[in-house]
């Protein structure tokens, strides 16, 4: 058991994993209102359609359009129409504070149900400038005492809805391709060291399992990227540069198997893999940060945090990565184990 137990804690924390990370709700939220902009000084009514809401059902609905921290209008009306469907009626203030010709207002619903959620820049308000100021409709109270939806809830995220829950798979593939290559990448350098042939063996099998990681990633990647794109491949410098470099990669099992010369093969494949790595680094790392990008992480797009990963996300996303990098090593030492068998029988019929 003694060399069991990290495989199968790899196996179980993944169906953890699975089950946890498919399972988990989403907390509510606004996928659309209409309409997205209004007059000043006008009364305004606003169709909210919700996802995993309970409008309807709740007892006590609040709704607020808000401009800054301070000031904000609240909902003179709230008729739910159904459970995802709400009509909202606010009288729109005559002026507002600070420049600006159009203001953006994010809308915040809450009820004992649901709790409180937010939909930004939801209504964008033209302000004319013929109307004298005052502030007698906007309120800097009444904001307070938010409910908490109960229970563990994934965040909700207009774009990318339930895919939100391929952080846990397709972040985590990348994550745990590196970790194998960086294993690759010692044991190319230890053969070269020591001219030890088991250490090619090892290299090899962390760099197959981790290009496997990598074509599952890309996999993922498109398949994410058709739901919140609508399409499965960009120009994206960040989806092209990955592309480069798993190209290299896969280049690297031709190299392999281009040679039936075992030390000729494993010095070749020891100096390709310390290339290949040193590529990957500016290909994947640096490039894309130097433009603009639609990758979260790159030319100025923010990487996941904050709501994108919350406390609730981080109790599947970082198991994941440890998951995939347990199993991975496990599938690594059985890739090892079979080409140490193959050598064998390959010596005695030499013999």
């Amino acid at each position: 058991m003694k060399g069991l137990w990290w495989k199968i804690s790899g196996a179980i924390i993944f169906i953890y994993v699975l089950i946890g990370g498919m399972t988990v709700a989403l907390r509510p939220g606004i996928t659309a209102s209409n309409p997205n902009h209004a007059q000043s000084g006008e009364k305004l009514n606003l169709t909210i359609t919700g996802y995993n809401t309970h409008f309807a059902a709740a007892l006590k609905n609040r709704a607020w359009l808000k401009l800054d921290s301070v000031n904000a209008v609240r909902a003179i009306q709230i008729n739910p129409e159904s459970d995802n469907v709400v009509r909202l009626t606010f009288d729109i203030p005559t002026s507002f504070p600070g420049d600006g010709k159009v203001r953006p207002m994010t809308l915040v619903f809450d009820n004992e149900t649901d709790g409180a959620f937010v939909q930004p820049n939801a209504v964008f308000i033209t302000i004319s400038d013929t109307i004298p100021a005052s502030r007698e409709m906007w309120t800097e109270a009444g904001m307070h005492s938010f409910n908490t939806a109960k229970g563990i809830r994934f965040p909700y995220r207009n774009i990318l809805n339930e895919t939100i829950r391929n952080t846990f798979f397709h972040v985590a593939l990348w994550f745990a391709m590196f970790t194998l290559l960086i294993a690759g990448l010692y044991h190319a350098i230890q053969y070269l060291r020591t001219g030890k042939y088991d250490h090619d063996i090892r290299s090899s099998s962390f760099n197959r399992i981790a290009i496997m990681y990598g074509v599952f990633g890309l996999i993922t990647g498109s398949i994410w990227a058709k739901f919140t794109w609508n399409t499965f491949w960009t120009t994206d410098v960040k989806l092209n540069m990955t592309a480069v470099a798993m190209l290299i990669y896969l280049a690297y099992l031709v190299l392999r198997g281009s040679s039936s010369d075992h030390d000729k093969r494993a010095k070749m494949s020891a100096a390709y893999s310390i290339f290949a790595f040193l590529a990957l680094i500016p290909l994947v790392f640096v490039i894309p940060r130097l433009t603009d990008s639609l990758h979260p992480g790159n030319g100025g797009n923010p990487a996941l945090g904050g709501e994108d990963l919350d406390n609730t996300l981080r109790l599947f996303f970082y198991p994941s990565i440890i998951a995939l990098i347990l199993l991975g090593t496990w599938m690594s030492s059985l890739l090892t184990r079979y080409e140490r068998l193959k050598d064998k029988i390959l010596l005695q019929k030499n013999r």
